[in-house]
């Protein structure tokens, strides 16, 4: 994996270089506005149809996959060699974690928008299933990548009592109102997207929950997010491989500025 060179998904030579926060293919011109990485393991009992989705066609230059047998050597290969600024397809949610890392480490300030229909904040003591992939915001902010004021839940409407408590007692920001907070002051934002924050009638998702939010807000929120901060990152997770994904997944990237492809004038 290297951030500096990528494969062109238009003519797919690997001459993608990493030119400011994007990149420009050097034989067919094209240009991008990010650089992909899929993260396909999903860290849970189950899992495989999330695990095919991290192979779904997008617009943006490959800089590698990243398998690795435990979720510490995948979060350390993520954060690693993230590309400037990058697209992470999952798998499951743990791949965030990774990414934020990363992210953390070249801005002194990264807020961390969770779009996700669940909290993600379970612990091995608190998950009633004892899968990874139920914990990752919470490790994020039990470890300190991130702060958790700077950090909105937005969307989430299936929570384990834990995880109400949670919230409750440590004062994490849900909502609009939320994300307002979190990104006052930040020097950018990582948005982590999980495909069941959506709506089933505007998503196939590997946990699919009623009443999500439309992909038309969502495409809205994510409109505004990119006016108010710099976009540092779009990660997206939780998915099934169903082709019509691929062009909602692009569309909520443009919406952050995360361009795919254009030609060269």
């Amino acid at each position: 994996m290297s951030r500096l060179r990528a494969r062109c998904p238009a003519c797919g030579s690997h001459t993608a270089v990493a030119m400011d926060r994007g990149y420009e293919c050097h034989v067919c011109g094209r240009t991008y506005g990010a650089g992909l990485v899929r993260v396909p393991r999903a860290w849970g009992r189950g899992g495989d149809a999330m695990e095919e989705a991290a192979n779904l066609p997008l617009s943006f230059p490959e800089t590698g996959v990243v398998i690795e047998a435990s979720l510490g050597e995948q979060t350390l290969a993520v954060a690693s060699d993230l590309p400037e600024r990058p697209v992470v397809l999952g798998g499951c949610c743990c791949v965030h974690i990774g990414a934020v890392e990363g992210l953390t480490a070249r801005h002194e300030r990264v807020a961390v928008l969770w779009l996700d229909a669940h909290g993600d904040l379970n612990t091995p003591e608190s998950s009633p299933s004892g899968n990874p992939w139920g914990m990752p915001l919470r490790t994020l902010i039990e470890d300190g990548a991130v702060a958790i004021d700077d950090v909105a839940l937005i969307g989430a409407r299936d929570l384990d009592p834990p995880e109400e408590d949670y919230i409750e007692r440590n004062g994490l920001g849900l909502g609009e109102t939320g994300m307002r907070r979190a990104l006052t002051g930040v020097d950018g934002v990582y948005v982590a997207l999980d495909w069941d924050v959506l709506d089933p009638e505007d998503g196939l998702a590997f946990f699919s929950v009623p009443d999500g939010l439309r992909l038309d807000e969502v495409e809205e929120l994510l409109r505004e997010v990119a006016e108010r901060v710099p976009v540092l990152g779009f990660g997206i997770s939780g998915l099934v491989p169903d082709p019509a994904n691929v062009a909602k997944i692009e569309l909520l990237a443009s919406a952050l500025g995360l361009s795919p492809a254009a030609e060269r004038h």
